[in-house]
């Protein structure tokens, strides 16, 4: 625990809505657990909680699972497409938006399609892993069934 986390006398006080020298009292006679820091004393929420018999919210560090996750944000625009093709590109991918579930990691999406270009563009935001599955998904809908080798891979002046 973080010292910012735990609670002064006077915080204790408040959040009971007793004074503090009764607080302190408490603190004195050992009924509520507290850790001496200089000349103050520093009680632990979770001290305040079996003192009070009340359950404390866990701190966001508590609860949350700590691992390294990837995000990454992606825009995909697909050109010369009518707007029945755009609206059943649009629906896969929003299937697959909300069926896209791994804990902690939520998929944003946002189409938008102009009808004077006839371009449709979709804005992407989450997990990598979540992005790369939808993008293929894109991919399947928007007409190229496969990705090209990475060996083939060449800029359109060097065709020529």
């Amino acid at each position: 625990m973080t010292p910012a986390e735990y609670l002064s006398i006077e915080q204790v006080a408040r959040r009971l809505q007793l004074h503090v020298r009764t607080v302190r009292t408490y603190v004195r006679s050992g009924r509520l657990k507290a850790v001496r820091v200089g000349k103050q004393y520093r009680i632990a929420p979770r001290d305040l909680a079996a003192f009070t018999g009340v359950q404390v919210a866990a701190s966001p560090a508590d609860s949350v699972l700590r691992r390294r996750h990837t995000e990454m944000i992606a825009v995909v625009q697909i050109d010369v497409i009518d707007n029945e093709e755009s609206v059943r590109i649009t629906d896969a991918v929003r299937s697959g938006v909300q069926g896209w579930f791994w804990p902690h990691a939520r998929l944003q999406f946002l189409p938008l399609y102009d009808q004077d270009r006839k371009r449709l563009k979709l804005i992407l935001a989450g997990d990598l892993l979540g992005i790369s599955n939808i993008i293929e998904t894109i991919q399947l809908f928007a007409g190229r069934t496969h990705l090209p080798t990475p060996g083939r891979l060449r800029s359109p002046r060097a065709r020529r």
